[in-house]
């Protein structure tokens, strides 16, 4: 087990240095963060419900602050290219998460197309019944996202790597809770980027 809490604290710690030195984007993630833990909340409740908490919230703050805030160029401090970081992500790069978000984005039309989704659904064509409907195909395509890749770690690395990945997913609301607490407070202050980290970019 050792080896395994060893290997989660180094995907998390380059996580860390690799992909938050923006304070935007660090403050995103708390917000992230803490909405994911009240969508784990309702997933006991109405998992529909956790879902649209989960990407309409959670996962938009999340990656807009990767896309939008992050700084791309040389990394000085770790001394890599933003295209090596890219290389050796272990979960989603930018690219796969491209292509996850526009299949989430998309997935709603399947009910404009067929509103019991293969005799999944009752058929109900209200606002409300759509939307919560849209909340389970979005829970199934999180959970189906997380599989995929923990299983395609599998071959790409071996299994622990991926149960280590999965795990560090399913517990990163906690740790950016305790990351990024102070990350408003420092943005307020007029700091761009994380000084602790000493970032220098270029």
């Amino acid at each position: 087990m050792s080896a395994f809490f060893e290997q989660l604290a180094v995907q998390r710690q380059d996580d860390h240095r690799y992909y938050h030195h923006s304070r935007i984007n660090q403050t995103l993630h708390l917000i992230s963060a803490v909405s994911f833990l009240v969508a784990y909340a309702f997933l006991f409740i109405q998992p529909a419900v956790a879902a649209l908490i989960g990407w309409l919230i959670s996962m938009t703050t999340r990656q807009s602050g990767h896309f939008f805030f992050e700084p791309r160029g040389y990394d000085r401090v770790n001394q890599v290219s933003n295209e090596y970081k890219e290389e050796i992500k272990v979960g989603y790069n930018l690219r796969r998460k491209v292509v996850l978000l526009s299949i989430w984005a998309a997935s709603p039309l399947l009910l404009m197309f067929d509103p019991s989704l293969l005799g999944l659904f009752e058929i109900d064509t209200s606002v409300t019944g759509f939307i919560h409907h849209t909340g389970l195909i979005w829970l199934a395509l999180g959970v189906a996202g997380l599989i995929f890749r923990t299983v395609h770690l599998f071959f790409l690395r071996d299994v622990m790597s991926g149960l280590v990945w999965m795990t560090k997913i399913l517990t990163d609301p906690f740790n950016d809770v305790v990351l990024y607490y102070k990350s408003p407070l420092a943005l307020l202050r007029g700091e761009k980027l994380d000084t602790q980290q000493k970032i220098s970019q270029v």
